[in-house]
């Protein structure tokens, strides 16, 4: 008996959801400042493009703020008003934030960040999502909401084992949700968000109520293998489609990290000992969205602020979570845009500075139970951190009709 009690005591323990915050040592921010400030920089690029990468100048600017201006205390402070916990799934602590709305019936959505990304990336969706009616939003359009952190990123466990994929990562959301008391669900994400979401949709349509992508998987093995190999857009695709397929290939000639993450991510690993290494690797993420970024620390003020990018860099520094965050590349075995079979209903943002901006005629191709579907003129890749109210618009308006 006392043996069936010990082992009963030592699953309750593991299954719990324990309250968590962070707050960073001040001698571990010291030593971020000190780092910065003994970067030892390179000649600047002999181009005046982004053809040999991330600018001198920019990472020069971006240190100089970091090193005198920027306050890690800011978003720390944020991080801590939201409740957040940690709970062992699969024998690793996940991290995740989980608001619940004060308006009756609000529905449950779990939402996936990406790389380079944590659950800061979805920070500005929060409130407008859990307190509609504070954000111009209509009661019964409320939702709780959970954002865990991926296994290996931010506070959440490091994977000592392989295995960690997408398709792990979805079991273990689901075994989240439903340990939340949540069994149906609505699941949103972008970047790796976006492919385990629809993973999660096409491994358990049971618990999915539906889901929401801003990183749509929609090109037929056909078109994808032919803008991978850098083919002449086929003949049978319309003007839209053709722009999207230009931007496909344009995204594939242009994403040389993923292919050393996804073969050598432990070759990355000076990136955890100096931060203005990792913030580089972090901010090359896509042409179009380091154009923003550049433009911010040059001192426009749009979609990003500098703030915004150092808060996420800053977190995976403090968390040493950097080339634990690379493996999920060597652990994907998917195709990053390429449907999944996905049956349940179905939302779909589409933004133009996107890797492709998905066409309708594809979304509706590859979720033939697409319910909402908006094609928006502005926005990028990190959708909830640039454009937020643009997609918590499409998650109200096109979740509606499953209430």
């Amino acid at each position: 008996m006392g043996n069936t009690t010990t082992a009963a005591s030592a699953a309750d323990t593991k299954t719990a959801i324990r309250p968590f915050e962070f707050h960073a040592p001040q001698a571990e921010l010291d030593d971020l400042k000190r780092r910065i400030a003994a970067t030892r920089w390179p000649e600047k690029e002999p181009v005046n493009d982004l053809t040999q990468g991330v600018p001198l100048a920019t990472m020069k600017a971006l240190a100089e703020y970091w090193a005198n201006d920027y306050d890690w205390r800011k978003v720390e402070a944020k991080l801590n008003s939201y409740p957040q916990f940690i709970t062992e799934i699969d024998g690793l602590d996940i991290h995740f934030i989980h608001v619940k709305s004060k308006h009756p019936n609000a529905l449950p959505i779990i939402v996936t960040h990406g790389w380079p990304g944590s659950t800061i990336e979805q920070l500005k969706i929060i409130d407008p999502l859990a307190d509609p009616t504070a954000y111009g939003g209509k009661a019964e359009d409320a939702f709780d909401v959970v954002i865990p952190s991926i296994p290996g990123y931010g506070f959440s466990g490091k994977p000592d084992e392989t295995g960690w994929g997408p398709d792990r990562i979805a079991k273990a959301w689901v075994e989240l949700m439903g340990r939340l008391g949540y069994d149906k669900f609505l699941a949103q994400g972008g970047d790796w968000g976006g492919l385990i979401t629809d993973v999660m949709a096409s491994k358990f349509p049971e618990h999915l109520l539906g889901m929401a992508t801003n990183f749509p998987c929609t090109v037929q093995p056909e078109i994808n293998n032919a803008a991978f190999g850098g083919l002449p857009a086929p003949d049978s695709l319309t003007d839209e489609e053709k722009e999207a397929y230009d931007q496909l290939g344009f995204a594939y000639k242009h994403v040389s990290y993923a292919f050393i993450m996804g073969s050598r991510p432990q070759t990355l690993l000076a990136t955890s000992d100096s931060p203005v290494g990792l913030a580089t690797m972090f901010i090359d993420h896509d042409q179009k969205s380091l154009a923003l970024i550049i433009r911010v620390f040059e001192g426009k003020t749009e979609g990003l602020t500098k703030d915004d990018v150092l808060d996420n860099v800053t977190l995976i520094w403090l968390t040493n979570s950097a080339v634990s965050g690379y493996r999920l590349y060597w652990e994907n075995k998917y195709p990053f845009v390429a449907p999944f079979g996905v049956t349940v209903p179905v939302v779909v943002s589409a933004f133009p500075d996107e890797l492709y901006q998905a066409p309708k005629s594809w979304a509706e191709k590859a979720y033939p139970n697409l319910i909402h579907y908006k094609k928006h003129d502005k926005g990028g890749h990190f959708a909830a951190w640039e454009q937020p109210e643009l997609l918590v618009g499409d998650l109200r308006e096109g979740f509606r009709s499953l209430r």
